[in-house]
């Protein structure tokens, strides 16, 4: 089960706050849109993605920084299982 999470901030802050995102570790994608709502990108993160295979996807997420004035995350975040009591 999954949950979404949205959050709307100014460009300049996007790659921190996708930095702090994927630091988290719980996040299954993260999707990028504009103040109208069009998509401008979307990227699934799975466990096994790190340092090499992530540089790319930070500096696109840097160039769509400095391109965009306010936008919005949505985070789809691996909700933790609970166990269940009997």
């Amino acid at each position: 089960m999954a949950t979404k999470e949205s959050f709307s901030l100014n460009g300049e802050h996007l790659l921190k706050k996708v930095k702090e995102l994927i630091a988290e570790g719980n996040v299954r994608k993260i999707t990028i849109t504009d103040k109208s709502g069009k998509e401008l990108m979307s990227f699934p993160l799975t466990i096994g993605l790190v340092g090499v295979l992530l540089a790319p996807v930070l500096a696109a997420v840097g160039a769509l920084a400095a391109l965009v004035g306010e936008c919005t995350i949505t985070v789809e975040r691996e909700e933790e299982e609970t166990p269940k009591q009997e």
